[in-house]
């Protein structure tokens, strides 16, 4: 069935919206006049709604503090250039799971999936030409995550089909079959990897691997998640450099220790910071009242992503292993 569209206005906080204007003009041959915008809730239901889970639906998504914002048609009036950016479809994004359980847990059990679009009306007295459409997309949207959206949504569906799931002949063909694949689907296996696989199905296993296989096992052994990797042999250019990777990544710390706090623990570290003035619990460990207080507050670097291994194994990939193969590498500074 067609998605539903609510739309909610501001799409873009005033200090926001101002700066992607001010920055859209620098790149325009001539400056806009004006910038709307509003955001586009897509959902799709397995059932039409009816009116109480309409306003339930209302409840939920409008902005507690500006309610008149929120209505089934566009906010966006007058002559100009609509752009429109959101999600790309081949992954429901988290909020849309985190949405859609609320909305499960308020009763509207129909809803399948919703996601948030933006839409910005660039309005000046000549239309936007596509070179510049580009250059607005530019500082509107993720392009890793996002996409254009040429006209509104009608389907969450992307038109594309999965490819078959196939088998790879290493026990008819041997190392062979893994180095064609390895060569075709990018694996990146080096000669250990392609020997030691090959061993393995043939010998141990005694059947091919699927191209699934083959996948999950480059992820495996790729460089974000291999920890050891990080203290191994660095060969540049057929010559060995001095240190490995992790003492290059570490030379700044060691070249001045005395403003760390903590450095190189899992997935974080620490600066000194200062003394500031800030709230606390009253009584901690039970509810009670926040009070003010003079603490030292210390400054928290994280480097930990797990965009990628989350999309191909969602649970191993969110969490955080501690060596071997598991989770990413923590090796923030």
């Amino acid at each position: 069935m067609s998605l539903i569209h609510l739309f909610r206005t501001p799409g873009l906080s005033g200090p926001r919206a101002r700066q992607v204007l001010a920055r859209a003009n620098d790149l325009l041959d001539s400056p806009l006049t004006g910038l709307q915008t509003e955001a586009c809730f897509n959902i799709e239901s397995s059932a039409p709604l009816s009116d109480g889970e309409r306003s339930t639906l209302r409840w939920l998504l409008a902005e507690t503090f500006q309610p008149n914002g929120f209505e089934r048609s566009s906010f966006l009036t007058g002559p100009g250039t609509v752009l429109e950016v959101g999600p790309r479809m081949n992954f429901t994004t988290a909020w849309s799971t985190n949405a859609v359980a609320i909305c499960h847990a308020c009763g509207l059990t129909g809803i399948r999936r919703i996601e948030r679009s933006r839409r910005f009306l660039l309005q000046r007295d000549a239309p936007l030409d596509p070179r510049e459409e580009i250059a607005v997309l530019a500082l509107v949207h993720d392009r890793m995550t996002e996409v254009r959206y040429h006209a509104p949504l009608e389907s969450f569906q992307t038109g594309m089909a999965p490819e078959p799931v196939f088998e790879i002949p290493v026990m008819e063909e041997g190392r062979t079959a893994l180095e064609r694949v390895n060569r075709e689907m990018g694996l990146a296996f080096d000669d250990w990897d392609l020997d030691y696989y090959t061993e393995l199905f043939r010998e141990r296993i005694g059947r091919n691997p699927t191209s699934v296989e083959a996948f999950d096992i480059a992820q495996s052994n790729s460089e974000h998640s291999r920890h050891w990797f990080f203290k191994g042999r660095l060969v540049i250019d057929g010559q060995e450099v001095p240190d490995h990777l992790i003492a290059i990544v570490q030379r700044p710390w060691h070249a001045n220790p005395g403003n760390s706090v903590i450095a190189f623990k899992d997935n974080s570290s620490a600066i000194r910071g200062c003394r500031i003035r800030t709230l606390i619990p009253k009584q901690v460990g039970s509810p009670s009242p926040l009070q003010e207080d003079d603490r030292d507050y210390d400054l928290l670097f994280t480097a930990e992503t797990h965009n990628f291994p989350s999309g191909v194994a969602p649970f191993p990939g969110a969490e955080t292993g501690t060596g071997g193969s598991a989770g990413e590498s923590g090796t923030s500074g």
